[in-house]
């Protein structure tokens, strides 16, 4: 596979400016194309919280497209420049957060709704960071380093996305449950992913566990090895499955718009997990993914919880981000 060309930027300190209208006619482009789950989900929200989801989005599929050498999160594919690509997504950040015009209007979009909703920067780059451990292509040796990387890349954002749609900074355990929401969210791409990553060269399942079921590394997607690795795939559903739960009790505390919009987007990516379970050694065959039918179940049944009051879910002994 032909390596990605390193990104030129066209001046980023001195560019021309970005009206808001323009930024959100450019985000909500940005969700379709790059997630038409999560863009459905979005359509839940009052306009203000939508638009602002948008906007955080765009800034997310960017970087996330930098790092990977793909468009709209599709073709990933290895890359040769990617210390280069993460120096360009942290300075790029830095200069949009500080208040420098730049022609890249994903990093103007985050410069607004960073603004409009006082987004602490610290998770902004807890975010960048998880790129830059793909760059060093590092890899999990525990568990507890599985769900590091899972905070970095989604659970991160997951504290940021609850900022947006009202959620106070320093609401430690509203947050926490938001957390839970993108780790459960990284755990199901994990587990759908492993064949797609692996070609790549990329492994998150911990040495520890492969070690555990005696498959050798590297070798976790040869076929006759399918046996031991239904069990580690079906724990990373599980995981999902438990974060998803605890981060249902977390979106009671948003506005009801909001909440429904969450546990919409809770169940319809928690079926990706399930259905990766239920597959067992067929799972990586074809894709997972999510049917439109299933969607929009998923919208029509989230109203209603939305409208109830969870089930209570403890979060003791569920990984909880750095403080």
């Amino acid at each position: 596979m032909t390596p990605s060309p390193t990104p030129t930027p066209t001046p980023p300190l001195s560019g021309r400016g970005f009206d808001r209208a323009a930024l959100v006619a450019y985000a909500r482009d940005s969700i379709a194309r790059g997630s038409k789950s999560f863009a459905l989900a979005s359509k839940l929200f009052d306009a203000p919280t939508r638009e602002r989801a948008w906007l955080l989005y765009a800034w997310c599929r960017k970087c996330d497209d930098l790092a990977d050498g793909q468009d709209m999160g599709h073709g990933m594919s290895a890359v040769t420049d990617a210390h280069a690509r993460v120096a360009y997504i942290r300075e790029q950040t830095q200069a949009a957060l500080a208040g420098a015009p730049t022609d890249d209007p994903a990093f103007a979009a985050l410069a607004v709704v960073a603004a409009e909703c006082r987004l602490p920067h610290r998770y902004i780059f807890d975010v960048i960071d998880g790129f830059d451990l793909d760059a060093q292509e590092w890899r999990p040796r525990s568990a507890n380093d599985l769900y590091q990387y899972c905070y970095h890349v989604a659970g991160a954002v997951g504290l940021l996305m609850a900022i947006v749609m009202g959620v106070d900074p320093e609401d430690d355990a509203t947050l926490d449950r938001a957390c839970d929401l993108g780790l459960a969210f990284q755990l199901a791409n994990i587990a759908r992913d492993l064949s797609e990553d692996d070609s790549v060269g990329r492994c998150y399942l911990p040495m520890e566990w492969l070690a555990e079921m005696d498959i050798p590394p590297g070798q976790h997607m040869k076929p006759w090895l399918r046996s031991q690795l239904v069990p580690l795939a079906a724990r990373l559903a599980d995981r999902s499955e438990a974060h998803e739960a605890s981060a249902r009790v977390g979106a009671e505390k948003l506005p009801f718009r909001a909440r429904w919009a969450v546990l919409a987007a809770a169940g319809i990516y928690g079926d990706i997990a399930r259905e990766v379970r239920r597959r067992g050694a067929q799972a990586w065959d074809h894709r997972v993914i999510t049917t439109g039918g299933q969607k929009i179940g998923w919208l029509v049944r989230s109203g209603w919880q939305a409208a109830s009051r969870p089930d209570p879910v403890s979060r003791e002994g569920l990984w909880t981000r750095p403080r």
